[in-house]
């Protein structure tokens, strides 16, 4: 995991999982390098539990996420935020979008959907049915944004300049759901202007959300939009990126077999390029990062 450059020191950044399942090495891969460089360029990390999806998160979840975080030494600059007591502050950014008539209500369903465009590039693109429907907003608690055409371009420190089309990718976006919640691209938009975070360290698999957030960003009045660092993700044999209903990777399930921290530390780090698979502490972790400007 070279870097392009350095990130400016003092930044903000945020570790933010979904209580929807226990902690695996892909997680702990993240909080490396999330933990990893703002130790090393001296930020400062916010832990946001993302259970915005009230249907999926489960309290039990969080508590299991927090205990293994606090095992494996990751502890956050600050208190614990929880998306699931910010609902005033969505509640805010979502009345003035459609003060300025910048959201609709939308009745379709997924199927629907894909039996008007299919899939683009394996993600399903929404084609605009209820744009110009009218929808009775008391029929259905969903809401999406206007995404204007055009293309968002933004540098990543691993993967240098990217240009994205979030409207052609992936077209308005749902930002509250049939089910009444935020959406994950709604929520983490308004926490990370909300929070100051001007770094977000995640996976790769998150590549795709990245310009459809920033065009979010702007329409809620982020002017500056955060800078990006997608970093590689640890894959199973068969190519998928793990999930966390893969017991052999999860972190209640090695601690139970008798895994100390650095081994578990060691075999994260190794998808970053920080290690082959040997154990190693913190400390080793912020000093090689240190080391991975070109």
């Amino acid at each position: 995991m070279r870097l392009l450059e350095a990130p400016a020191r003092g930044f903000t950044t945020r570790f933010a999982p979904a209580p929807t399942g226990h902690l695996h090495l892909g997680h702990v891969a993240n909080a490396i390098a999330v933990w990893g460089l703002a130790r090393a360029f001296s930020g400062r990390v916010l832990v946001r539990i993302e259970d915005h999806d009230g249907t999926r998160a489960r309290p039990e979840y969080e508590a299991s996420i927090l205990e293994d975080l606090e095992w494996l030494g990751f502890l956050g600059d600050g208190p614990i935020t929880r998306q699931s007591e910010r609902g005033a502050l969505y509640e805010a950014a979502f009345a003035d979008l459609e003060s300025r008539g910048l959201v609709y209500a939308c009745a379709c369903s997924r199927k629907d959907i894909e039996a008007v465009v299919g899939t683009h590039e394996g993600e399903l693109r929404y084609p605009g049915s209820c744009r110009t429907r009218s929808i009775d907003p008391a029929l259905t608690p969903a809401r999406r944004v206007r995404i204007d055409v055009g293309a968002i371009s933004f540098r990543d420190l691993r993967l240098g300049d990217v240009e994205q089309h979030p409207a052609q990718d992936c077209g308005d976006v749902m930002i509250r759901d049939r089910n009444g919640n935020w959406t994950y691209q709604f929520a983490v938009s308004v926490d990370d202007q909300d929070q100051g975070v001007d770094f977000v360290i995640r996976g790769e698999d998150l590549l795709s959300s990245t310009g459809r957030q920033i065009q979010i960003g702007r329409l809620i009045g982020r002017d500056t939009p955060p800078r990006f660092l997608h970093h590689p993700l640890i894959l199973r044999a068969d190519g998928h990126k793990l999930s966390k209903s893969n017991r052999d990777t999860g972190i209640r399930d090695l601690r139970a077999a008798g895994w100390p921290v650095e081994r578990v530390l060691g075999a994260a780090a190794a998808s970053l390029g920080l290690t082959a698979g040997e154990p190693v502490d913190q400390a080793e972790i912020v000093a090689r990062i240190g080391r991975l400007i070109d």
